[in-house]
């Protein structure tokens, strides 16, 4: 799957301040990232505020992101959940012909065995008419995805081609990377940890900051990719302060501030999320100045 190295976005979704979603603030964001020379697009991700949305607006954001992309990227659909029966209707009504793979996170809340987990994602490949990419992200399923487990789901089905592996833990990375068949990718999922990923075999990150930065972003994880180190960490630390500030109070609100900032979208978002506090939009207003200054 080489459409899927290198920067992939987990696009937000935008909201005018009466919490409809902004369709043209939308676009503006696709065609940053595409002019920003991102790599692919993962529409309905976590980020997206996905459990906030209803089934309408959930099909407002996929045809709005296809129009705007106008072909130019890959496109991910985000189609996870803790009902396996669910995800499985969906994959198998749903009319996937826009996208090149399904990002489907590990089931939530239920806290599965890692039988469980693989009898899941066993339906779900089997269900799926186009290549999965597992997400593993403990921090909010509360279950964690073995490497032994993305294994066996990669040796045995040829459609489970990646995992976006966010337990923020190289250690557990360096696991995967070792033991992978050959042609499966380890995504990151953590923005801060994505470059030494890379550097140790990944094949590069589904990430949050980067659509934010898409230019400084997606040229870090290519220049890891090309294994020119002390370039790629260059931007590493150059963006490292804003990576923290953009979770410090919750995603996606940190990053939806970058783009008040960048003056693209507005910041709001839906509860039980809220706004970053003026103290925290101070200091990532002075960050997105700084970046685009020294740009």
């Amino acid at each position: 799957m080489q459409s899927l190295i290198g920067t992939g976005v987990a696009l937000v979704t935008p909201f005018k301040e009466d919490f409809s979603i902004d369709t043209e603030a939308l676009k503006r964001i696709v065609n940053f990232s595409i002019d920003g020379g991102i790599e692919y697009l993962v529409v309905l991700g976590t980020t997206a505020e996905n459990a906030t949305l209803s089934p309408d607006e959930k099909e407002l954001v996929i045809s709005t992101v296809i129009e705007a992309n106008n072909g130019s990227l890959p496109l991910v659909l985000g189609v996870g959940g803790n009902n396996t029966l669910k995800v499985v209707e969906e994959l198998k009504t749903r009319d996937l012909s826009a996208f090149t793979a399904i990002l489907s996170v590990s089931p939530y809340y239920n806290k599965p065995t890692q039988e469980g987990i693989y009898q899941h994602f066993k339906a779900v490949a089997e269900a799926s008419p186009i290549p999965v990419i597992l997400y593993n992200v403990p921090g909010r399923t509360a279950s964690n995805m073995l490497p032994s487990t993305v294994i066996r789901l990669a040796n045995d089905f040829e459609n489970v081609v990646a995992i976006k592996e966010a337990a923020g833990d190289i250690v557990q990375a360096m696991q995967l990377l070792k033991n992978k068949p050959k042609d499966f990718l380890v995504i990151s999922g953590d923005d801060m940890i994505a470059l030494p990923m890379v550097l140790a075999g990944g094949s590069g990150v589904i990430s949050v900051i980067g659509q934010g930065f898409p230019k400084e972003f997606s040229e870090m994880i290519r220049l890891g990719l090309n294994r020119k180190v002390d370039e790629a960490f260059k931007s590493q630390y150059l963006l490292a302060d804003c990576i923290d500030m953009i979770f410090e109070q919750g995603n996606p609100a940190g990053i939806k501030q970058v783009f008040l900032s960048l003056g693209i979208s507005e910041n709001t978002v839906r509860l039980p999320l809220v706004k970053v506090d003026d103290s925290l939009a101070e200091r990532i207003d002075q960050f997105v100045k700084k970046v685009n200054k020294q740009g």
